[in-house]
C-alpha cells in the first residue's frame, strides 16, 4: 500500500536522524563532563563552536519539516481525476458509510454491538477520496494495519485520499476516546475487485 510505504520511508528515515541527534548530543555531554576546564586561550573557540551546534540543529529541523511535508503531498497525491467519494460519520458508538456517487444510494452503518460491525467497501486500484466527520464528539478513524489515522470533528469535514492496490479486509477501529462504548467502535474496510464494486454499488449483494 503507497500509504503503508510513505509512512515507513519517512519513520525510518526520522528514526536514524532522531538516533543520530542523539548519539552526538550524548558524546558531546560526556565530552563536558569529563574535559579539563578550558584554558583562557581557548575561550575565543567557544562560540564559533556553539554556533555550528545550533546551524547543525537548524539544518536537521528544517531538512525534517520539508521531508515530511513532501512525503505527505506524495500521500495525498493522486493522478484521477475523478475519485471514488465515500463520506464517513463517526457517532457513539459505531460508523455510517455513505456512498452519494453510487446509483443504489447505498449506505452503511451498524450499532458495533456483537457482530454488527459495519463494512467500508471499495474497489481495489482506485483512488477514494474519504470525507469524515462526527455526529457527536471527536472521534477517530484508524486503520492499523494501513497506518492511517484520521480525526473526525463534530461540524467539520477531514478529507483524504486513499489507494488500496489489492483486494483484502481490515479492522479498524476508533482511536479517540470517546465515552463509554468505545472500546467496540471497531468497523471493517474491504477492498473488492471493481466488477463487484460496481454491482455491489448498483444495489447487488456479495461485496460486503
Amino acid at each position: 500500500m503507497r500509504q503503508r510505504h510513505v509512512f515507513g520511508t519517512v519513520f525510518t528515515l526520522e528514526s536514524i536522524v532522531a538516533g543520530g541527534v542523539f548519539l552526538v548530543i550524548l558524546g558531546v555531554l560526556a565530552w563536558a563532563l569529563v574535559r579539563r576546564r578550558t584554558e583562557a586561550s581557548d575561550q575565543p573557540e567557544r562560540p564559533r563552536l556553539e554556533a555550528f551546534y545550533v546551524g547543525a540543529l537548524a539544518a536537521f529541523a528544517v531538512f525534517l519539516v520539508a521531508w515530511t511535508a513532501w512525503q505527505n503531498h506524495e500521500e495525498q497525491h493522486t493522478a484521477d481525476p475523478g475519485p471514488l467519494r465515500v463520506d464517513i460519520t463517526g457517532f457513539q458508538w459505531c460508523w455510517t458509510f455513505g456512498y452519494p456517487q453510487s446509483p443504489a444510494h447505498r449506505s452503511v452503518s451498524g450499532t458495533c454491538k456483537g457482530k454488527d460491525v459495519p463494512t467500508l467497501v471499495v474497489p481495489a486500484g482506485r483512488t477514494v477520496q474519504f470525507r469524515v466527520t462526527s455526529r457527536d464528539v471527536i472521534h477517530s478513524f484508524w486503520v492499523p494495519d494501513l497506518r492511517y489515522k484520521m480525526d473526525a470533528f463534530p461540524h467539520h469535514r477531514n478529507t483524504f485520499t486513499l489507494t488500496l492496490d489489492r483486494e483484502g479486509r481490515w479492522r479498524g477501529r476508533c482511536a479517540e476516546f470517546c465515552g463509554q462504548r468505545h472500546y467496540a467502535m471497531d468497523f471493517w474496510i474491504k477492498a473488492v475487485p471493481p466488477r463487484d464494486y460496481n454491482r455491489w454499488a448498483h444495489g447487488g449483494t456479495g461485496a460486503a
